[in-house]
């Protein structure tokens, strides 16, 4: 099975809630960090991280690729490396309109990686 089906298969199962309770509450399985651990190391990168950002705050939820390219000092084969990346480690979703492609972030995935990474900040702190 592909990185990317262990992904899929959590997420849509799971789209509209947590995976798991946060890291900081409970230690979470070890299947569900082999399933998020791509995601994570997807986002590790800069380039990725940015990428994700201006996808995800993308007006009408989406953007494409030849909006993405010129915010980088990347060529474009570079640019469709770490959005390739981003979509094996399902992140983001793309339609091919023509002779573009445009990006959309996966909530589902997203919430799940947030959950996961929530913090109580009520707790006291030792």
């Amino acid at each position: 099975m592909s990185k990317q089906a262990a992904v899929l298969t959590l997420t849509d199962l799971n789209a509209d809630t947590a995976c798991c309770p946060p890291i900081a509450q409970h230690r979470i399985p070890a299947e569900t960090a082999a399933v998020l651990a791509p995601a994570f190391k997807a986002l590790g990168d800069p380039v990725r991280l940015q990428l994700m950002s201006m996808i995800a705050s993308a007006p009408g939820g989406e953007i494409c690729v030849c909006d993405l390219t010129p915010a980088f000092e990347l060529s474009g084969p570079t640019i469709s490396h770490h959005l390739k990346t981003l979509r094996e480690a399902g992140l983001v979703d793309s339609d091919r309109r023509g002779t573009w492609v445009y990006y959309r972030a996966r909530p589902g995935i997203m919430r799940q990686l947030a959950a996961l990474l929530a913090v109580d900040t009520t707790a006291a702190v030792g």
